[in-house]
């Protein structure tokens, strides 16, 4: 597979992770305290980040490439395997799964308490709820653009993942008008964390002068074997925690 799938398929599965936990954000705040402040906030977030990206993105191009790979496979390695740990620990069931629905309702009931609506004004505490939902979210989503795409000199391909990402999730908000719910997003940061990982693994052995067998296709074996090392800790997790809720046949009545 060409680097530049895996590169697009992770910054877009990335990207979309952290859009709709932005899209619950600003559809709480639209039902209850208007569409107009949320759309406000919500644009003016995206502005800002769009500004982010582009006045990062020169400075890091003109890092050497080596020392480059080397500091984005170090952050893509912690990063990656925060993500990997929440997922492995969510699979196993030692952490409850991540609720669209529930996130939804919590906002909902944080936003009902913010206070009346003035009719025909700029409702600035749902823009600023909007607005800092979106811009946090979005700050994940301009980290991986910028280091998925300077590390490989290819900054538009990952910018190009984030736009169908957003594309694609704000779609759904419109058509639904409700979380996304239904999108298994505890299965696509389990993904997420594997690639940013080996992605990690990969970059940082270029910066410190691994030349790595196969060149590119080494890519896919560390891939593989992320993978399998993650699922490996899911089935062992879950059955120590099977066997530490079992209470023992004689253990009841043994007093």
């Amino acid at each position: 597979m060409d680097w530049r799938i895996l590169l697009f398929l992770t910054a877009f599965l990335a990207s979309a992770v952290e859009m709709v936990e932005a899209l619950t954000i600003v559809l709480a705040v639209g039902v209850t305290r208007g569409w107009r402040s949320a759309r406000l906030g919500a644009t003016a977030a995206l502005g800002a980040l769009g500004l982010l990206i582009v006045a990062l993105g020169p400075a890091l191009s003109q890092i050497p490439i080596d020392t480059l790979r080397l500091v984005v496979g170090a952050f893509l390695m912690i990063f990656g395997m925060q993500w990997l740990r929440k997922a492995i620990l969510r699979a196993s069931g030692f952490a409850p799964l991540h609720d669209e629905d529930e996130a939804y309702q919590k906002e909902l009931e944080g936003a009902r308490e913010g206070g009346s609506v003035s009719r025909g004004r700029v409702d600035w505490y749902g823009f600023t709820v909007s607005f800092k939902g979106v811009f946090l979210e979005g700050t994940e989503v301009a980290f991986i653009v910028l280091t998925f795409g300077s590390a490989q000199r290819d900054i538009p391909l990952a910018a190009a993942a984030a736009l169908a990402a957003l594309v694609l999730v704000a779609a759904g908000g419109l058509l639904v008008r409700q979380p996304l719910s239904r999108v298994p997003e505890n299965t696509m940061k389990f993904a997420v964390g594997v690639l940013l990982t080996s992605f990690g693994v990969f970059w940082g052995g270029e910066g410190v002068g691994v030349e790595w067998p196969g060149a590119d296709g080494a890519l896919l074996a560390i891939l593989a074997f992320v993978a399998l090392c993650a699922t490996i800790l899911v089935g062992w997790l879950s059955h120590s925690r099977k066997r530490a809720t079992t209470v023992p046949a004689g253990g009841a009545g043994g007093r």
